[in-house]
């Protein structure tokens, strides 16, 4: 099989002046309160029924999330959806959260495969409408650790079809890095024995983890929602990663770079990806990738429908069909990632993927806080200030020096 085409770079997002009246809950992780949150968005109408389709639908998507056969003539699950529903797929590829939530705004496209560093700003802006779930058939299989969460709907109200997720892990060179380490301490507080050869992913949004290990090692800081940080605990955070860097050889957003370094051996630890652990172990490179004991930063996309969709209807059943069992396991395989649809994971050609993936160990993602974007307003609920998405971007440039 060729090498997924991921190309989710810095998948953080600007700060969001549009949710400046914030959410009140967490974004993932052990005691989200699901979908709970202060957010106001506009009344907008949802689809009621399905009508016959437009003849087209134009998406903007992650690279890998709808393929045609042009990249691999073996992996094509655009044509298949073409050929069932009469509706021909126009896809935009996007690199970032930024750029989705700017295209949609257009009012161009019918739908996105937005992360969570992006569903809040486009349902806090309008730009996309609530969806009617029972108009999706294959909504019923996805895993209910997916439904109803702070990411993707608000006060109960679904705002787009989960697609996939994955978490942000810690992998590390077997040969260099002893004993096999269990925590984050390892880039952090124990980071000074492997300088110059640990690795960090580059974007804003890592303050995120160094928030989440501060939260598990110094309850003393307050913080509950690692996307949540007053200016005290941002400090605590920032301060934590001026000194990550002077042990940090590189720090990293596209996979095939972190894993051509970790399979040099110019980095032995450091964030990752299972996707990036499967690629270097199956060249033979000794590493291993682990969910740390406290826990990790991770992500989930989400199928949304522009509020001023075109082509509502081919809209609709796009969203059904990438998330049924057979285009479900397709694009996860190809992507590397968990699949929404619990039926999928009968259909993987590697039948031990959703083992790899944790695709149904909701044990295992009850440890992984998801991307959010951080708002003035508290995402974990206090009436103090909280800073916001503009105040970590000047902090990573400052960290980065």
């Amino acid at each position: 099989m060729r090498i997924p085409l991921i190309a989710r770079a810095a998948a953080a997002a600007t700060a969001a002046v549009l949710l400046a009246a914030g959410c009140g809950s967490s974004s993932g992780g052990t005691g989200a309160a699901n979908g709970s949150h202060g957010l106001n968005p506009p009344k907008l109408p949802m689809l009621q029924s399905l009508g016959a389709g437009e003849g087209q639908v134009n998406l903007v998507a992650w690279a890998g999330y709808a393929e045609d056969g042009s990249d691999d003539k073996g992996v094509d699950w655009v044509h298949p959806f073409e050929q069932q529903t009469g509706c021909k797929v126009n896809a935009k590829i996007a690199g970032t959260s930024d750029e989705m939530v700017s295209l949609m705004k257009t009012g161009q496209y019918d739908a996105v495969s937005a992360s969570g560093d992006a569903t809040l700003r486009l349902i806090a802006a309008g730009d996309v409408a609530p969806v009617n779930t029972a108009l999706v058939q294959n909504y019923a299989d996805v895993f209910d650790g997916l439904k109803n969460q702070p990411w993707n709907s608000v006060n109960g109200q679904m705002y787009g079809i989960p697609h996939g997720r994955g978490a942000n892990l810690l992998m590390y060179r077997t040969d260099k890095v002893t004993p096999a380490p269990d925590s984050w301490s390892v880039v952090f507080d124990g980071a000074a024995p492997y300088a110059g050869h640990v690795t960090a992913y580059d974007s804003p949004i890592y303050i995120a983890d160094a928030a989440l290990y501060l939260m598990k090692t110094k309850p003393e800081l307050g913080i509950t929602n690692p996307y949540a940080l007053d200016a005290t605990q941002l400090k605590a955070a920032v301060d934590l990663l001026k000194t990550q860097h002077k042990a940090i050889g590189e720090y990293w957003s596209d996979f095939q770079k972190s894993e051509n370094s970790f399979k040099t051996g110019d980095t032995v630890v450091g964030t990752s990806w299972q996707v990036i652990a499967n690629l270097a172990q199956a060249d033979k490179a000794p590493v291993k990738a682990v969910l740390p004991k406290e826990g990790a930063t991770g992500w989930s996309d989400t199928w949304m429908v522009s509020a001023k969709a075109a082509h509502p209807n081919c809209a609709y059943q796009w969203m059904n069909w990438i998330v049924s069992p057979t285009a479900n396991a397709q694009v996860a395989q190809w992507f590397g990632e968990a699949p929404a649809n619990s039926k999928a994971c009968d259909l993987t050609t590697d039948k031990g993927f959703c083992t790899t993936f944790h695709a149904a160990d909701e044990a295992y993602w009850k440890d992984v806080y998801y991307w959010t974007t951080p708002v003035k307003s508290c995402l974990d609920g206090r009436t103090v200030a909280c800073t916001d998405y503009a105040a970590w971007t000047s902090a990573w440039t400052e960290i980065k020096g």
